[in-house]
């Protein structure tokens, strides 16, 4: 679908941020932390239900992503100068947040740098903080083996690696694979991603992803298992987490651990539903839930 907004923002410093609108542009104003290898059209998903509830989704592509400009050695804390400056540009006092998957760092980053400006944040089949996990079994396998890459291979390796699978991960799949696709998962996902408008924001917002280059990606990817720079009992805002308790990418035990360590958070566990199916079944209670609060 074709974005309510679609424009570059140019930061103090320069650096292009690429950011699109959905949902109502006078609506209560919610900045979405897509997931990865994701770019802001995943936001696309949630546009019936906000604009069904009055609310403004804001979502960026992070540096590096899509259209917005590279930054090298970046660290996860740096999100939130740049979403203040976007906040600013906006003239948008305070916003609500909402992180899918791969955007949860990112969510619970500006929760910690910016408690008087974030109001709650809401994060949804989130990724958890694999450097203070206990227990790496709960994460998917292809997860374990990228940090395992990442660990043992030398740095120009990794980088050749993910710039040999961009031309290929930057194709649009023909419609006819679609239905392989849905077959490498598990039924719930499955049948969730059957809805044109869910698959697009999931498939296409991957593919864009790569768009500027598999740099973008790859150091997105590397923030992951990195240190966050702050303990999540540090919070001071109201988290919501969203998760399946059939979620084959971070097991609802990784999101009940997370729980436990942040003070004021409501966990609500989706019985039979999957990593993608909550966020795509689920958006309308998530987002009633996050303007609620």
């Amino acid at each position: 679908m074709i974005p309510l907004r679609d424009e570059i923002f140019i930061r103090r410093n320069g650096e292009q941020v690429a950011f699109s609108e959905y949902g109502d542009t006078n609506g209560e104003p919610v900045m979405f932390c897509h997931g990865w290898p994701s770019s802001r059209l995943m936001a696309q998903f949630t546009h019936d239900a906000a604009r069904e509830l009055g609310v403004r989704i804001i979502s960026p592509d992070r540096p590096g992503i899509a259209d917005s400009s590279f930054v090298a050695q970046r660290k996860l804390l740096d999100w939130a100068p740049l979403v203040s400056e976007l906040a600013d540009f906006l003239r948008l006092e305070k916003f609500r947040v909402l992180g899918i998957s791969g955007g949860a760092p990112y969510a619970y980053a500006l929760a910690w740098a910016m408690p008087k400006r974030v109001r709650v944040i809401a994060v949804v089949s989130g990724t958890p903080n694999i450097s203070e996990l206990s227990d790496h079994s709960g994460l998917l396998a292809l997860y374990r083996w990228l940090m395992f890459a990442d660990q043992r291979f030398p740095a120009a390796l990794c980088r050749l690696g993910f710039r040999l699978a961009r031309p290929l991960l930057s194709l649009r799949p023909p419609r006819r694979s679609r239905s392989w696709l849905l077959k490498l998962l598990q039924p719930c996902d499955a049948d969730s991603l059957r809805d044109e408008l869910a698959f697009e924001a999931c498939f296409e917002s991957q593919r864009r992803a790569w768009k500027t280059s598999a740099d973008g990606v790859l150091a997105d990817a590397q923030l992951f298992a990195q240190p966050w720079g702050f303990s999540l009992d540090e919070l001071q805002v109201p988290v919501r987490l969203w998760h399946g308790d059939s979620d084959r990418s971070f097991s609802v035990g990784v999101a009940q651990e997370m729980a436990k360590k942040i003070p004021n958070c409501h966990l609500r566990v989706i019985e039979r539903a999957g990593h993608y199916s909550v966020p795509i079944r689920h958006i309308r209670e998530i987002l009633a839930d996050l303007i609620a609060v």
